[in-house]
């Protein structure tokens, strides 16, 4: 498999994103010359308004406008100091108005990204640690970053989950000072909650235990004096949780608010934030607007608001209820999540609801998995009856249509988010101009249809695969045994279209991970040997490398093909509930299979680059390196003719008992020695099926030198397509350098395929410089991939060390 670059993410949310854009559901521009909170203008068209984070409405309050127009007439556009040196005139009854809200020591801050990373890196000291609920917000993620510079150790976990919680705790207790827990008070593509309650149950139990709190969107329409969902649990804030609130969003301002009763703290971020400290503050309008909202707050007439806006969510909640709709989460917030599935059936059902005149709305990766797309809706106070009974007519109406233009189902829908369907779906799959038919073995299927697709390359020839599903079954190891799936698609003249398969079985999620993750996971795993592992289904097996799909995209029904095998994908993961499906060797410029793919839920990663050799225009080593480049006839003559002489090289069909296990342990130091490309180890009986099979051989590497010193071997698979697949190799690393052992199995690889008048070496991924010196032609390939969640990827990140 693969490692992911540090950029692949930021590729995949930028791919994302300008699929979103080019559909129309995202970055578009509101128009008109007034606002009024229900209604918003796009595209010429008046929309009602259900994607608004002022839930309250407080930012159309005129007692709200006319406190940031005194603002400006008396005080100007801005107030350019900092205000380490001189706070704005208004600051002082701003801070005095909310810390009367909260009843705690505040600090204001320019908005909340800028606050937690102004807050964060000051409040976490060295010997301290954090852990990180995987849904935390962007902001608290990024700002907790910089600490992996300081040594601060940096955990994960699950979503909510309070178990994952202790037990980081108690691995963090021994060596961290503080221990840090960072999560957000209310949830904002969701609307779910931090479990308060239950972690004030573990603040209690754990002296060490600090609990960080982002409550932005929970701010003003929940809790005493709108201070917030957080405050409305607690009541009152505990000396060991720092909290913060929000300024804009639904309290109708600008700028955002921490809150905490441990004083050393507060004075330490008052006197020096980091950022805070030296940036610019808050504008004068947006000080005289936070000043007449903190009023509303602080009167009776903020819990008016706050039942309004109950009585509209609790409308929304009836309404969805008498619906079929995938509705994620139920709660009291105002925040609700229809799902989607794939990317491109949100798109279609975002605009579709724009047409019927509502806007909501998108979810998408980053903020949730690829295949959690969804409509995003917010209720505000503005919305009423008549327009959220119109909104909900309208997706029932149109999601339908949605699924059914966009290949899915409901079904499908609910399996994405972990949910059961309801009803029977109304959408139909049939697709006459193709059929697929599925089998769970080689045997199956006819040698030379396979051979003619996908077997035509690597070692997962009809006969390679035949053996293969007997060498990883009943194995005592669990990494040890896959569950082997065939595909066919044939069109409407009985021609294969699609060819491919698929194995099902254990993983380790570093693979996808930086070299230095798996140093230190598999220090780890030492004593935990399935720390980190998932399960998995991938297209080819983990054992295998080269073009796992057959599909002739020259044909206009590839992507009907395509549908077919991704719908029944997915009947096998209800059965299997793999955390992974990966799709992978595929060529990244492709760019009709990256949006296809995109748009159906799919994250693209770089794989290591692969090789092939097909340069067979030669009759002798003096022809074979005239084919080389300068450097590469350089490099050949000091790296790998120097030491010819030196050499005892054979080709052997079948080893004796002795040289077999010498040549597994030496495949045992390469792959201990390989983390950049880290897997499970082979068992044993892969390699004495290889010694009993007429298609493997062996190339020995011998020292004279050294009483015929066993120091390399390339296990190498003749594709009945006259393909050579050097698959595995073992060196000696005493010798390795010396004698530059792996450029001789390669160039004895070469030499080797001519032999035998192969027309092709399939040389798998990895090394490619190696690979380039004698000849080979290296390609870049990339994987996609879909998880239940996005936890482990991140979680993974946070063991980077680049």
């Amino acid at each position: 498999m693969a490692k992911i670059r540090h950029n692949n993410i930021l590729d995949t949310v930028i791919d994302v994103m300008t699929n979103a854009k080019d559909s129309g559901a995202m970055h578009l521009y509101a128009e008109g010359d007034s606002f009024n909170g229900r209604h918003i203008k796009i595209k010429g068209k008046e929309l009602f308004h259900f994607g608004t984070t002022g839930y309250l409405g407080l930012e159309q309050d005129e007692r709200l406008k006319q406190g940031a127009i005194k603002a400006i007439e008396a005080y100007g556009t801005q107030f350019p100091l900092s205000k380490s040196y001189v706070s704005h005139p208004l600051y002082a009854e701003l801070e005095s108005l909310l810390s009367d809200m909260y009843g705690s020591s505040i600090v204001i801050t320019k908005n909340s990204t800028l606050g937690h990373f102004g807050v964060i890196p000051s409040v976490v000291n060295d010997g301290d640690g954090v852990i990180l609920d995987h849904q935390v917000h962007w902001s608290v993620q990024s700002a907790v970053n910089p600490l992996k510079l300081r040594s601060v150790p940096i955990e994960m976990i699950r979503h909510n989950n309070l178990e994952m919680l202790e037990d980081k705790i108690k691995k963090l207790q021994s060596k961290c000072n503080n221990i840090w827990y960072m999560a957000d008070g209310m949830y904002s593509m969701y609307g779910d909650y931090a479990p308060i309650e239950e972690l004030m149950v573990l603040l209690n139990k754990y002296p060490q235990l600090h609990i960080y709190f982002d409550d932005v969107h929970g701010m003003s329409w929940k809790g005493k004096n709108g201070s917030g969902y957080v405050m409305s649990i607690l009541k009152k804030l505990p000396d060991r949780i720092i909290l913060f609130g929000t300024l804009s969003k639904t309290f109708g301002a600008s700028g955002a608010v921490m809150v905490c009763n441990d004083k050393k703290i507060h004075q330490r971020i008052k006197n020096f934030g980091g950022p805070l400290t030296f940036s610019v503050q808050l504008e004068p309008a947006s000080v005289g607007a936070a000043i007449a909202s903190a009023k509303i707050h602080l009167s009776d007439e903020i819990y008016t608001m706050q039942e309004e806006l109950l009585d509209r969510i609790n409308y929304f909640n009836d309404c969805l209820n008498a619906t079929n709709l995938p509705l994620i989460t139920h709660n009291d917030s105002p925040v609700f999540y229809i799902g989607a599935g794939m990317p491109e059936t949100g798109f279609n059902l975002v605009n579709r609801l724009m047409q019927a005149g509502y806007y909501v709305n998108t979810g998408i990766f980053p903020a949730v998995p690829v295949k959690n797309t969804g409509l995003r809706i917010t209720v505000s106070r503005n919305n009423e009856r008549e327009e959220i009974k119109g909104l909900i007519d309208a997706i029932v109406e149109n999601f339908p249509k949605a699924l059914e233009e966009t290949h899915t189902t409901l079904d499908r829908v609910n399996f994405a988010f972990g949910k059961t369907m309801k009803r029977q779906s109304v959408s139909n799959l049939s697709n006459s101009e193709v059929n697929i038919k599925i089998y769970n073995s080689i045997t199956e299927i006819n040698p030379e249809l396979w051979n003619a697709t996908v077997g035509r390359n690597s070692f997962y020839d009809w006969n390679g695969l035949k053996d293969l599903e007997k060498v990883f079954s009943l194995n005592e190891l669990p990494e040890h045994n896959y569950n082997f799936y065939y595909f066919l698609v044939n069109d409407e003249n009985d021609k294969c279209i699609l060819a491919t398969f698929f194995s099902y079985g254990i993983w380790k999620e570093d693979m996808l991970a930086p070299r230095s993750v798996s140093v230190k996971l598999e220090k780890e795993r030492e004593s935990k040997p399935h720390l980190h592992t998932s399960s998995c289904l991938c297209m080819g097996s983990m054992i295998t490398e080269g073009e796992h799909l057959y599909l002739c995209q020259e044909k206009p029904n590839w992507v009907g093909a395509f549908n077919l095998l991704l719908e029944q994908l997915e009947e096998i993961e209800k059965k299997l509930q793999p955390q992974y499906l990966i799709l992978r060797d595929f060529d990244p410029n492709d760019d009709a299979i990256k949006t296809y793919l995109h748009n159906k839920g799919f994250i693209q990663v770089s794989m290591p680059e692969s090789a092939v050799y097909s340069a067979f225009n030669w009759n002798d080593q003096s022809e074979y390196l005239n084919n080389l480049s300068k450097s590469s006839r350089k490099h050949f003559r000091k790296d790998i003719a120097a030491f010819l002489d030196k050499l005892e090289v054979c080709v052997k069909q079948q080893l004796n008992e002795e040289e077999l296990e010498k040549s597994y342990n030496l495949y045992l130091a390469v792959k201990k020695n390989n983390l950049g490309l880290n897997t499970f180890n082979y068992p044993f009986t892969f390699f004495q099926h290889m010694n009993e099979s007429m298609q493997w051989e062996f190339i020995l590497v011998h020292l004279k030198d050294y009483k015929m010193h066993l120091a390399g071997v390339m296990f190498g698979y003749k594709n009945s397509n006259h393909i050579y697949t050097p698959a595995v190799v073992g060196m000696d690393y005493k010798f390795s350098k010396k004698f530059n052992i792996y450029r001789q199995l390669l160039y004895q690889t070469v030499m080797r395929a001519h032999q035998l008048g192969n027309i092709r070496i399939d040389f798998g991924l990895t090394a490619g410089f190696e690979k380039r010196k004698i000849g080979a032609k290296v390609l870049q390939k990339c994987a996609y991939i879909q998880t239940r969640d996005n936890f482990a990827m991140e979680a993974l990140d946070w063991l980077r060390n680049d």
